[in-house]
This record gives structure tokens, sequence and C-alpha cells, in this order.
């Protein structure tokens, strides 16, 4: 369970930068008003994995008649005809 950081409303406002920061590495702030806890700010899930650059390399061909025409059958379906 992540600890949250309470912060009164006047120093969020003037530090809010710093507090993105804390955020952003995975800490919660929560953001008070006259000593009551009114928000929380907390880090974004991130549902799509990120990218591996050249993960599927090699596993991936691409047919040499890829950017040619398409057959007069396949394109009249596309065409709605």
């Amino acid at each position: 369970m992540r600890r949250s950081t309470p912060v009164n409303i006047h120093d969020a406002k003037n530090n809010l930068s710093r507090l993105l920061d804390q955020v952003a590495n995975g800490g919660e702030i929560v953001i008070t008003k006259a000593g009551k806890p009114v928000a929380k700010l907390v880090p974004l899930k991130r549902d799509v994995p990120r990218r591996k650059p050249g993960f599927m390399k090699g596993r991936i061909r691409v047919g040499d008649d890829f950017n040619s025409p398409l057959p007069l059958a396949a394109l009249a379906s596309f065409e709605g005809k």
C-alpha cells in the first residue's frame, strides 16, 4: 500500500510541478483544505505495455506484392460493388 503525503491547498498551488514529479515516481499526494482531505493525486495506470522496438524482428514477413494494386474483385468489394 502506498503512503499518501498530505499537502495543503496553498502549498499544492505553489509546488504543483514538484508534487507531479513525486506522483510520477509512484507517490500519492492528498490535497487538504482546512486540514480535511479534498483530493488525491495518484499516478495514472498504464493499460498498454510500453513498446519494445525490434520485438518482432524476423517474425513478420511482408510479401513482395505488398503495395501492388488489389485484384478488381477485392477492390469492388471495398467500394461496395
